[in-house]
């Protein structure tokens, strides 16, 4: 069986470049194959992970309620007063009239589109946008188009171009990107897109994984950075992020959260979300709220490391949220050697991408720095990282794949 791009490496890399296991506490240094490292791949952005009254919140629930509890679909015996109290509380957060809790992000959103659209809607959205989200548009009996990533210009002829058939149709226009891109940690052109409804009367889905929690005034999100919360009708969160947590929700107007609370298929058929992670969200909510420097201290440590990076000429791209992309050029053979030396000799762990993900030519370093991260993490990181790309210019990584079974 032919395993993909990526399986086709399963022996050499599993475990190692692939699969690894990082151990003990979540936080700035972990364990890697016995060794302590220096991890950048957690999107624990706030600090929330290992929070004394984050863990006492979901020992407490988890003896107070167990996992089981509340057993089944919420439609049918798994509604609860937290969760009723969770969505209220994180609609307000976002700007939004009412939200509907979701089991998982992934499958959440991929849930979002089947709901929102039948086959008379023309799905349109960004070229870069996650997995989740190009499922979801895949899932679609109807048309959909894509445009290049935050390319305006060529989404006003998509816009057109559906704005024509849904007049044909009598269907509408779904307009889908994300807040933050999570490779790229470039942000969605809200601001313009937004714009464009007065134009062509369509309703815009944000898929805000990396940015709820860590952008805007408050953290409400990359929609209130960018100050367009009215104008982002459909507002996808994640509790995986920021909140260090497993879940999601939408967050939108009245009328059509209760329409996805009764035809999210994926939602009437699903158990519940268990009680212990509804009172561990209330609770990294609060925080989220109340301790604005958890994430003063995020951006300390972004603005840090983004801008001793750029002086030291590395090229970021244009990252304008924490996800902090490191792009240099080689392949997957350049890519192994590197990440075995930055995790052998240096100690550093971070995610290192490579072609199907990005274009073939091109490494990218991904940091995710976090607030349980230092200064010295941050001077220390972007020193091997100067070592690195001398050695990689100078041809000492140009040879075949790594073996692992040589470590």
């Amino acid at each position: 069986m032919n395993l993909g791009p990526l399986g086709m490496y399963a022996k050499q890399a599993d475990g190692y470049f692939m699969f690894p296991k990082l151990e003990g506490e979540i936080s700035n240094r972990m364990k890697f194959r016995g060794k302590e490292v220096l991890v950048w791949s957690l999107n624990n952005y706030i600090g929330l992970a290992n929070h004394p009254e984050v863990r006492e919140a979901d020992e407490k629930a988890t003896r107070d309620w167990g996992l089981a509890y509340p057993m089944g679909a919420r439609m049918m015996s798994g509604q609860t007063i937290y969760h009723e109290q969770l969505e209220r509380e994180l609609a307000a957060y976002v700007g939004k009239e009412d939200a509907f809790l979701l089991n998982y992000g992934y499958q959440g959103m991929v849930s979002i589109i089947d709901a929102m659209v039948d086959r008379k809607d023309v799905i349109v959205y960004d070229s870069e946008a996650h997995a989740c989200i190009i499922d979801g548009a895949r899932l679609h009996m109807g048309k959909r188009f894509v445009y290049p990533h935050n390319n305006m210009e060529n989404l006003r002829i998509q816009l057109k171009r559906a704005k024509k058939m849904t007049e044909e149709t009598g269907g509408g226009i779904l307009v889908i990107t994300e807040g933050v891109y999570g490779m790229t940690g470039d942000q969605g052109n809200l601001k313009e897109i937004v714009e464009m409804k007065k134009e062509f009367d369509f309703r815009l889905l944000v898929d805000d994984a990396h940015g709820f929690g860590t952008m805007g005034p408050t953290g409400a999100g990359t929609h209130e950075a960018q100050g367009v919360i009215d104008g982002v009708d459909l507002y996808f969160g994640t509790f995986a992020k920021a909140m260090a947590g497993i879940g999601a929700f939408v967050a939108s107007k009245t009328n059509i959260i209760d329409y996805l609370r009764h035809n999210m298929r994926s939602q009437t058929f699903a158990k519940s979300l268990p009680m212990p992670m509804v009172i561990g969200s209330l609770k990294r909510l609060d925080l989220m709220r109340k301790h604005p420097e958890l994430r003063e201290n995020l951006w300390k440590i972004v603005n840090a490391l983004q801008s001793g990076l750029r002086e030291a000429g590395f090229n970021l791209g244009v990252a304008s949220s924490p996800v902090t992309p490191v792009i240099l050029e080689g392949g997957i053979p350049e890519a192994t050697q590197i990440t075995v030396d930055l995790r052998e000799n240096y100690g550093i762990f971070c995610s290192i991408v490579t072609y199907p993900v990005i274009p073939k030519g091109m490494i990218l370093l991904r940091l995710i720095p976090t607030a349980v991260h230092t200064l010295e993490d941050v001077k220390y990181t972007i020193k091997a990282y100067k070592e690195v790309r001398k050695k990689l210019e100078a041809g000492a990584y140009a040879d075949v794949m790594y073996d692992i079974s040589k470590l």
